[in-house]
């Protein structure tokens, strides 16, 4: 079984109630945006302290935030040295660069699903890749990536459940998009089944775009 958040407990203790012999699985794009939520909350805490008021376009640590939540290998060599520049020149205590230390952390421990190794090799790499996350969480020593690994420890059976049979919720994660986004677009449909036939039309539309690229 698989899906649900990282935090949520009533799906969980559901899923156990309905499904007692089902393994769950915590999909990792749940993880991620999870450690992005972290990362955030740490700058927003350090601008507010720093500057007594929300961040805004004087400061580089705003205007390049969006930099902090890509893993670093999709940065490109641009990005990459403002990104650098902005931990040199707004990030005093060393916070922000340490919260986003710990999510790129996470980031190479959920990676190792994709690799085809051996078991055993597979489960040495995932041990070793989780002790670096949880030292840096350690050296970290925020409220938030306290919070943050505390979470990783709890739900860890599942995680590696995901991790190991590399399974994943996506399609249905994007199916829910796209049924959001039809609804917000559409302000509300009175009619059921044009609802219906317009999300079915939009999905389809999708995957006919996303296949011919």
């Amino acid at each position: 079984m698989q899906g649900g958040t990282p935090t949520s407990a009533p799906y969980a203790s559901g899923v156990r109630a309905a499904l007692p012999h089902a393994k769950i699985a915590v999909d990792k794009w749940h993880l991620v945006a999870l450690a992005n939520t972290m990362v955030t909350e740490v700058r927003q805490r350090v601008t507010r302290k720093r500057y007594r008021r929300r961040g805004t376009t004087a400061e580089k640590v705003w205007v390049n935030r969006q930099l902090l939540l890509p893993g670093y290998e999709h940065l490109s060599l641009k990005q990459r040295a403002r990104l650098t520049a902005t931990f040199a020149s707004q990030d005093p205590t060393g916070e922000i660069g340490a919260a986003w230390g710990v999510k790129e952390r996470l980031r190479l421990l959920l990676g190792e699903s994709d690799w085809g190794y051996l078991p055993l090799a597979r489960a040495h790499r995932i041990r070793h890749r989780l002790y670096e996350f949880y030292r840096d969480a350690a050296r970290a020593d925020m409220p938030e990536t306290t919070r943050f690994a505390t979470t990783i420890e709890t739900w860890w059976p599942a995680i590696h459940a995901g991790l190991t049979m590399n399974v994943t919720n996506a399609r249905a994660e994007g199916f829910n998009r796209n049924i959001k986004n039809t609804k917000r677009v559409a302000c509300g449909f009175r009619n059921l089944d044009t609802y219906q036939r317009r999300i079915l039309s939009t999905i389809a539309l999708t995957r006919a775009r996303r296949d011919a690229a």
